[in-house]
């Protein structure tokens, strides 16, 4: 029997599917300017965050291994003191992820672009909202459903250019559920190595990636989920 109550998502997965959300730029091509505005040369933060525009809009998918680990100034705890949670991840144009936690707790978050389930297969309990609800108001929407571009976004800087990589920070233009992203990236190819975000109570949640591949045509059935007979299903109430 399925019930509504007030969201609780498990504690390997609180801040998984935000993270996916930068990682997701597999929208749109960037638009034009309106016709008669100036635009101005961009900095080296504009530049490579282009570029990264630039490579996400020609992958259609993604997988790789990841690691993650929250960084939290209510609980202490300092870089290196928490145990990093572990697994695999599938992304794929437009919206759709699959997110399989294996260590140190299994858990799974999974999105067809339309719903989202979020598994916890110890107590045996999935967490369902309407991702077309309005739930995942404000910017990182768009991400998800793969229509995102950075610079419409988010305000860019970066401390450096310089190196092989580039530490971008982005900062929402406007009203989201987070204080800001950050994206660690290769200079040369736009590739994403790890995001982060730092939510309004300055916990900082990072996920690394390795092994990335692209464009491998992953099985449709990656992005569904089906509860059993057994599972408790949770419908988390939408906003208003």
């Amino acid at each position: 029997m399925s019930e509504t109550r007030t969201p609780r998502k498990p504690r390997a997965v609180s801040a998984a599917w935000v993270v996916g959300v930068a990682l997701l730029l597999l929208g749109r091509p960037a638009t034009a300017s309106a016709g008669g505005e100036e635009e101005k040369p961009p900095g080296c933060a504009e530049e490579v965050a282009l570029r990264v525009q630039r490579h996400y809009d020609g992958v259609r998918d993604l997988r790789a291994e990841f690691s993650q680990s929250t960084q939290s100034p209510v609980l202490g705890n300092l870089p290196g003191e928490e145990t990093p949670a572990r697994g695999w991840v599938v992304f794929a144009k437009p919206g759709r992820m699959r997110w399989v936690y294996e260590s140190p707790e299994p858990s799974l978050v999974v999105s067809d672009g339309k719903t989202l389930w979020i598994y916890d297969p110890t107590l045996k309990e999935v967490q369902v909202l309407s991702v077309e609800a309005g739930f995942l108001s404000g910017t990182a929407i768009q991400f998800l459903l793969g229509e995102g571009q950075i610079l419409e976004s988010f305000v860019v800087s970066a401390e450096s250019c310089e190196g092989d990589e580039v530490s971008l920070d982005l900062q929402p233009k406007r009203l989201a559920s987070y204080e800001r992203l950050e994206l660690r990236v290769d200079k040369a190819s736009g590739a994403i190595l790890a995001t982060a975000v730092v939510d309004l109570f300055g916990n900082r949640t990072e996920v690394v990636f390795e092994k990335m591949q692209q464009n491998r045509s992953p099985d449709e059935a990656l992005f569904h989920f089906e509860p059993s007979e057994d599972d408790r299903v949770l419908t988390l109430p939408s906003e208003q």
